[in-house]
């Protein structure tokens, strides 16, 4: 996800730009954040490549961010606008060039928090990650880089999408804690598939489309098949 903060101010933009990585972290999510010190700057930069999320203050010494959100409008309609300002006088142009949401400041935490969870409901496939430590350092993994993942000898192995081994040791149940998504299904107690990457269920095994096999306990194999389907459907709705 690419997020910017238009403001003319810059300990305003350092600001918000801290509260936005705690929200980040918070939902796992991974993102890179811009900072403009004009519209005409962050407009120069939308129009090379385009941001999911921005945050435009309205009063920016001659500048108007309603303004400058209606230019961006004029070659991107997509962009989730956040409007930061001291009043709703501007509601209505706001509703004009489509944006999103108001912060009224001072906002709070809250505030913040109440609004994120609003913009990943949103945003299509948020880029979720899980931070694992390895003997070679701390590697941040996207969850669609994960194939599956296997806990034995003490160790969690996590295979990836490229056909590369990561390797943890760590609790299986608090590795999976952090896969809260419906791509993962818990085959058994030491085995986790991503869905995404399930070409079929045979009633006993996820056949993966790399042609790997994966078992699931007996007792789960009912709900693994409607644990697929489920994903299955949702996945074509979205399409």
């Amino acid at each position: 996800m690419r997020i910017a903060i238009v403001d003319d101010i810059a300990s305003e933009r350092e600001n918000l730009c801290c509260k936005l990585n705690i929200q980040l972290a918070r939902l796992s999510l991974n993102a890179g954040i811009s900072e403009f010190g004009s519209g005409v700057d962050f407009l120069a930069a939308a129009g090379k490549e385009r941001f999911d999320l921005a945050f435009l203050d309205i009063y920016m010494g001659s500048e108007n961010g309603v303004d400058t959100a209606g230019a961006l409008r004029r070659f991107d309609a997509d962009c989730l606008l956040v409007f930061i300002t001291t009043s709703r006088d501007h509601a209505l142009d706001g509703f004009r060039v489509l944006a999103f949401h108001y912060l009224v400041k001072p906002y709070t935490e809250d505030d913040l928090a109440a609004l994120f969870d609003e913009i990943v409901k949103r945003l299509p496939a948020p880029d979720k990650y899980i931070d694992i430590n390895t003997v070679g350092g701390t590697v941040r993994l996207r969850f669609q880089e994960i194939l599956y993942a296997e806990h034995y000898q003490h160790q969690i192995h996590i295979h990836r999408n490229d056909g590369s081994e990561a390797v943890t040791r760590r609790t299986f149940r608090d590795f999976t804690a952090e896969l809260s998504d419906g791509r993962f299904f818990l085959c058994s107690r030491g085995l986790i598939v991503n869905l995404e990457y399930a070409e079929d269920f045979d009633g006993t095994d996820f056949i993966l489309k790399n042609g790997k096999r994966l078992p699931v306990s007996r007792d789960l194999a009912k709900t693994a098949r409607l644990a697929f389907g489920d994903f299955l459907f949702g996945r074509r709705r979205e399409r």
